[in-house]
């Protein structure tokens, strides 16, 4: 029978096992926690046995020393080896163990580091995996929104859309035009210096425009983006979701997708193809500077090199990866911001993932598109 109240809690051993007898209450939580220290560091016999019929007064902190003690599989099992407790225990144990990280209940798999980092791995690998398909079906809602939308035209955010084309565009021009003119200026310095070896500094202009045109120009427009702009939808959206606007945007029948998603997706396919033309030019500019001042090409050989041996092709093909990257920066933006939670923290994170996540997809999208057009000899 259970001990009255007023019994504190214990831990004693007895011929095949261990036996939990008084009250495992908050009341005597630290000194039961030693016990369980020394019981788990010493010699004693096997946790997995343990008897309960002697336990008084139980509450949340007794339940979780119960789990540390004996492992959540164990305890998720509880009504099998100890049907004289009360159904109510039962299920204050099991929702404890449920509840619980592994990492602080099983600390006997730390003994062996390569499984701790498989199973890190693991983790991570299936998070990824949960991650992606979130990703995808964010993506297949957003374009039915937008099929949905565009046969809708009184439904247009066109306020919000030219709003966010000023945020996502406008404002940044300088900084993406700064970027590329000093990368394309580095460029054909570095381009220079090891083609004169060779004596073909002549191909420095080659190279540049290649460079710009194909990769560089909206590869740094994208990432600058995916930076600047990912991350403020993503702090925008949690911070609304924080103050509970986005429950009362729900609450009052409007759709989410069509105010917040839609407006900042279309703007931002409409601003990268314009960043990714102004860092083109920006770029060629600024290995044009170079070509003038340290090479002796002037600008006139320089545009006559430009005009005769580059074709139209590769400012096409550079074009045309913008709206991609365009797309899947906004998405992931804009998702991870309804993923935060309604604390501080949360937002943060979130707003770092959708950085990390937007880079890391735009360059992923641009090696794939890279190995296709030059399997496709474009």
């Amino acid at each position: 029978m259970p001990q009255t109240a007023s019994c504190p809690g214990n831990l004693v051993q007895y011929a095949s096992g261990l036996r939990a007898t008084g009250d495992w209450t908050l009341l005597h939580h630290n000194r039961l926690r030693k016990t369980i220290g020394h019981q788990r560091h010493g010699h004693g016999p096997d946790t997995r046995e343990l008897d309960l019929e002697e336990l008084g007064e139980l509450d949340t902190s007794g339940a979780v020393l119960l789990v540390e003690l004996m492992g959540p599989e164990r305890i998720l099992d509880v009504a099998t080896w100890a049907p004289e407790q009360p159904p109510e225990r039962h299920a204050l144990l099991v929702a404890v163990a449920r509840a619980m990280p592994d990492s602080t209940l099983l600390p006997h798999r730390t003994r062996f580091a390569a499984l701790g980092a498989l199973g890190d791995i693991g983790r991570n690998i299936e998070n990824l995996g949960r991650q992606q398909t979130q990703l995808l079906g964010f993506i297949g809602l957003t374009l039915a929104s937008l099929a949905s939308s565009l046969l809708k035209p009184r439904r247009w955010r066109l306020t919000a859309l030219v709003a966010h084309i000023q945020q996502t565009g406008l404002n940044a021009i300088p900084i993406v035009a700064l970027l590329t003119f000093l990368v394309g200026a580095v460029v054909a310095f570095l381009g220079a210096t090891v083609l004169r070896d060779f004596g073909a500094t002549i191909f420095t202009v080659n190279l540049v425009t290649y460079s710009f045109l194909r990769e560089f120009g909206v590869l740094l427009a994208a990432i600058m983006l995916a930076g600047r702009t990912a991350s403020a939808f993503t702090a925008q959206i949690g911070s609304m979701k924080a103050n509970e606007e986005i429950d009362a945007l729900r609450a009052l029948g409007l759709s989410t997708m069509e105010l917040l998603v839609l407006p900042r997706v279309l703007a931002m396919m409409i601003s990268l193809p314009i960043l990714a033309f102004i860092g083109m030019l920006s770029g060629i500019a600024g290995g044009a500077m170079v070509c003038l001042l340290a090479l002796d090409i002037s600008l006139i050989q320089f545009l006559d090199i430009l005009q005769r041996d580059i074709p139209l092709r590769h400012f096409l093909v550079g074009l045309a990866k913008a709206p991609i990257f365009a797309f899947l920066i906004a998405v992931i933006g804009c998702l991870e911001g309804f993923k935060a939670s309604g604390s501080a923290q949360s937002v943060g994170e979130h707003t770092t993932s959708s950085v990390v996540q937007s880079i890391f997809m735009v360059i992923l999208i641009d090696a794939l598109a890279a190995m296709f057009f030059m399997g496709m000899g474009w």
